[in-house]
């Protein structure tokens, strides 16, 4: 019997809160000889769940999902699996997203407009060990980049926890609700919800959502 034959099929894990992309993708994948799809979530938060309690060898990610990002599931999953490799899918080209979701430790960034024909090529590419980022993004990407400079990637000093809560309270969760999600204290989260304000020069809640939309955390 040969090698190829015998091959172990890259094991997926699919994430995203809208079941009809979930089975979009999960038809392009499964139609590949190597991959295979043997989970789903509907939430950034069931995604690490799932990563971490499954045989998963790939993540799929949607950037942008109820209780954690793509970027923030990407950062959990990562630290505790390093041997996890992780994409992340966006609607946006927008070169701010993409340096997050590398910082968080994804292998790469597909846009869902052209995932018909580079997610496979991104899968691949994730597993061996390389980036990708589609190519039709490259160009500009650098060009924006090289223009604008780096400082405005890190605009606001909140740290990976202090995100967490911005999203879920733009999401309009109790200080409870969240603490219970992040297995904190509520206590600890009404601190976090105060430095927060504090860093960003913010008032109330309602800021707080604004800002959480503009950076991408929650959709409006």
């Amino acid at each position: 019997m040969t090698g190829a034959a015998t091959a172990r099929r890259i094991r997926v894990l699919l994430a995203d809160d809208h079941a009809v992309v979930r089975h979009g993708l999960r038809l392009i994948l499964d139609a590949e000889p190597d991959f295979e799809v043997v989970a789903e979530a509907g939430d950034g938060a069931e995604a690490v769940e799932t990563a971490l309690r499954q045989d998963i060898d790939l993540a799929v990610l949607d950037i942008t999902m109820p209780l954690l990002t793509g970027v923030q599931a990407a950062r959990r999953m990562t630290e505790q699996r390093p041997d996890l490799k992780v994409l992340v899918l966006s609607m946006h080209d927008n070169e701010q997203f993409f340096f997050e979701a590398l910082r968080a430790g994804a292998s790469g960034y597909v846009l869902k407009s052209a995932a018909h024909q580079d997610l496979v090529s991104a899968c691949r590419a994730a597993m061996r060990g390389e980036p990708f980022l589609h190519p039709a993004g490259v160009t500009a990407l650098i060009h924006d980049f090289l223009e604008r400079g780096a400082a405005h990637l890190s605009e606001d000093s909140l740290s990976a926890r202090e995100s967490e809560v911005v999203k879920l309270i733009a999401e309009g969760l109790t200080s409870r609700e969240i603490g219970e999600i992040l297995h904190i204290s509520e206590k600890t989260v009404e601190r976090h919800r105060s430095n927060i304000l504090d860093k960003l020069g913010l008032r109330d809640r309602v800021a707080l959502t604004r800002y959480a939309i503009r950076r991408g955390l929650v959709e409006p």
